[in-house]
Order: structure tokens, then sequence, then C-alpha cells
């Protein structure tokens, strides 16, 4: 396991120190190291040849202005972040310097000559660099800010740190690690990106779905020749692409979350920079990635929570209404048996006539043998023919409509 020094080691490389020792006003290299030479861009022998003439661009860049002070006023002079372009077209590489002028003085006194000493804070500047957008990220994710913001940002700054030209994708795993959706390439075509979301994982899909296979990185250096590439090698000269070296991106608990991938528009090997790059932001984008797991797992109990706690409201409610019609059939049942009760005392103090009542206007001989009532505390007495006659009309008329009075509208028809 690497330690997170060799990495920043790799990512950045050593530190450049320079020395030379120069003499007279013309500036005149009387010794000097290697690294001098190769830092003002002319790395030929220059013993004994004036400054200005070791590289056909040196009088245009700042650091003949600060030798002549010097040599003028015989007095140190120090200059931070003094920045020198090395290379040219692709092999331009900016860099930065802290440089410190120092007279050189004769037994007299006067001013012979200066002698330079530099030290490179490229690194530095770098790793500044580094740990701001690091830092910035992190706070991204303390903050919940949405995933695709956060590895979205992460991409960009992986682009911009990188030595050379590199285009980086996240995918998401599914939950059941089958497949990978899109998470950012904010560099790659839309196209390019529409097409992979959601492929599969396994052994030959890409860097991408092998890498997640297999749980371990999968280094493709030439896209147009690598078997893993066969399905996906025409959608990938159709994007430029032209190496690809992809790293699962695990969980503490080594689940899947994703994969991280570095494209490359031409076949290249990585270098230990890439590689440390990779190294450095894979548990960020870890991080970010259980964070947002962690968030939707937070809101979907809470979601359940408040479905729950709304369908025990709905629950206790609809009991509520259930009690309280209760309730009222109850004191409905409490009315009406009292109102029976009060006719049934009604009908037991009223005297038993001799003979039948519900004969009607003709009136009928026949004995009283049956006592009739209703519950509104009417009563007759009746034989049996005109009793039974009365049960079924007074029943039937007290069913279709209680306004016809029940047994005292048939007594009174």
């Amino acid at each position: 396991m690497r330690s997170t020094r060799g990495d920043l080691r790799d990512l950045f490389g050593q530190s450049v120190a320079v020395f030379a020792s120069l003499a007279g006003p013309a500036h005149v290299v009387e010794a000097a190291t290697p690294a001098f030479f190769a830092v003002i861009g002319d790395e030929r022998a220059g013993i004994g040849t004036p400054l200005a003439e070791l590289g056909p661009d040196l009088a245009g860049r700042s650091l003949l202005a600060p030798l002549d002070r010097v040599h003028r006023s015989a007095e140190s002079h120090i200059e931070r972040d003094v920045r020198v372009v090395r290379g040219v077209g692709a092999h331009e590489q900016e860099t930065f310097f802290d440089v410190t002028y120092e007279p050189r003085r004769d037994a007299n006194g006067d001013v012979t000559g200066i002698l330079i000493i530099g030290v490179e804070t490229t690194q530095v500047r770098h790793a500044q660099q580094l740990m701001a957008e690091h830092r910035a990220l992190l706070e991204q994710i303390a903050r919940q800010a949405p995933l695709g913001e956060v590895l979205d940002g992460m991409a960009r700054c992986i682009e911009n740190l990188a030595p050379q030209e590199v285009l980086v994708s996240v995918l998401l795993a599914d939950s059941d690690g089958t497949r990978l959706r899109h998470g950012a390439a904010p560099s790659l075509p839309d196209f390019y990106n529409q097409a992979i979301d959601g492929i599969a994982t396994g052994e030959g899909i890409g860097s991408c779905g092998t890498a997640a296979h297999r749980r371990e990185p999968v280094i493709v250096t030439d896209i147009a020749t690598d078997p893993l590439w066969d399905d996906f090698r025409e959608l990938a000269g159709r994007s430029g692409l032209g190496a690809c070296w992809s790293t699962p991106i695990l969980a503490r608990d080594g689940s899947l979350l994703g994969t991280f991938a570095m494209y490359h528009r031409i076949p290249r090997v990585p270098q230990d920079s890439d590689l440390a790059l990779t190294r450095v932001f894979a548990g960020t984008a870890a991080l970010a990635i259980e964070r947002h797991h962690s968030e939707q797992a937070r809101q979907s109990a809470e979601a359940h929570a408040e479905a729950a706690r709304a369908e025990l409201a709905r629950a206790v409610r609809a009991e509520q209404r259930l009690r309280a019609e209760a309730e009222l059939r109850a004191t409905a049942a409490t009315a009406l048996a009292a109102q029976m009760r009060a006719a049934a005392a009604t009908h037991a103090s009223a005297p038993h006539p001799k003979h039948c009542q519900l004969g009607g206007s003709h009136g009928c001989t026949a004995p009283a043998e049956l006592k009739v009532a209703d519950p509104w505390g009417d009563s007759a007495w009746g034989c049996l023919a005109h009793a039974e006659e009365a049960i079924l009309n007074v029943r039937s008329a007290f069913i279709a409509d209680e306004d016809l009075g029940g047994l005292a509208a048939y007594l009174n028809r």
C-alpha cells in the first residue's frame, strides 16, 4: 500500500534546484549545473557564453532584468514564483522557481559577477491547488451537494491537475452491482456517455465493465487492438479515444460503488503521476457516493415513517368515526327501547275488550283473542283473522311510509 507522500511525489515529481555563477555585466556563464541549462532552454554546454545568447527567447523572460539590477546595486535580491516555460508545442510545460541573486565581489568589494540559486516551486503550487480542490470537494460532500455536482467538479479538477490531457469519467453501480450508470464525464461526447449509460459489468465489457467485474484496475493502453474493447471499438473511434484506464470505486465493505476512468486521445501507457492521481481521488469519490447512498436511505426511511404516520392518523380518524356512529346507534337503540317499554306499559293498562276491534267500520263480533301494538303506543284487540290482516297491512304500511300513522291509521280506515 503506497503512502500519501509517495503518491504526491509521483504526482508532482521531484523539486529541481539550479545553480549558476555569472561573470561581468554581460552575465557570462562561468559554472552551472545541467539543471540550470535545462531550465533556460539550452542543454548544451554554455560555459563562457553570455546568458542572453544561450536561448533565443531568454531576453524576453524575467531573468535578465533582476541580474542587471543586482549587478548595479550590489545588493542581493530574491524573487518568488518566477514563471519559466520549458519545451515548445505539445511538450510545453509551465514551471515556477524561487530565485536568489547574490552579488560576487573581489578583494576591493567591487561586483564581479552574480550567483544564481533557484529552487523549483511548481510542486508546491500544484500541491496547494490539489489541496484547495480537494478541500472544496470535501466541503461539497459535507453540505450534501448533489452527487452529480460533486463528481463533475472532481472530474474537472483531475483534468486540470493531470500533466497531460486526460478525459475523466465516473460511472455509478446499480444497487445489485450488475450495471453501470452515468455519473459524470464533462469532457466526453454526449453521444458516448449516452451509449455506455447502463452497460453491464462483466469480463470483456470495455475497461470499466471489466474493472467493475474484477474489482481491480484495468489498463487498456491501445483501444484499437485490445480485445476488451471489441464491442465498443467503433464507438471509441467515433469519440476520438485511444486509451482507457479504469479503476473500481469500492465501499468500505468491499461492495461496488462505481468506476473511475481516465481516457486519452492517443494510445498511452500510464505514468506514475497518472496512477497517483487516481489513488488520491478514488477515496474521495467513494466518500461522495457512500454519503449519497446514506442520504438516500435516510430520506427513504423518513418517507416510509411519514407514510406510516399518515396511515395511522387515517386509522385513528376512521376508528373515531366508527365509535361516534356506534354511540349514535346506541343512543337510538336506547331511545327505541324506552319508547317500546312505554308503549308496552300503555298497552298493559288498557282494558281487554270482549269483541274484535279490528273489524273496521263494519265491525266484528268475533271474540278478541290477540292484542296488536305498534311502536307509537297504539294497540287494539282482535280476532285471529283480523289480527293477522292488521299485522300484514300495518307492517307493510309502516315500512312504506311512517307518516301513515301505523295502527291508528289502520283502525280509522
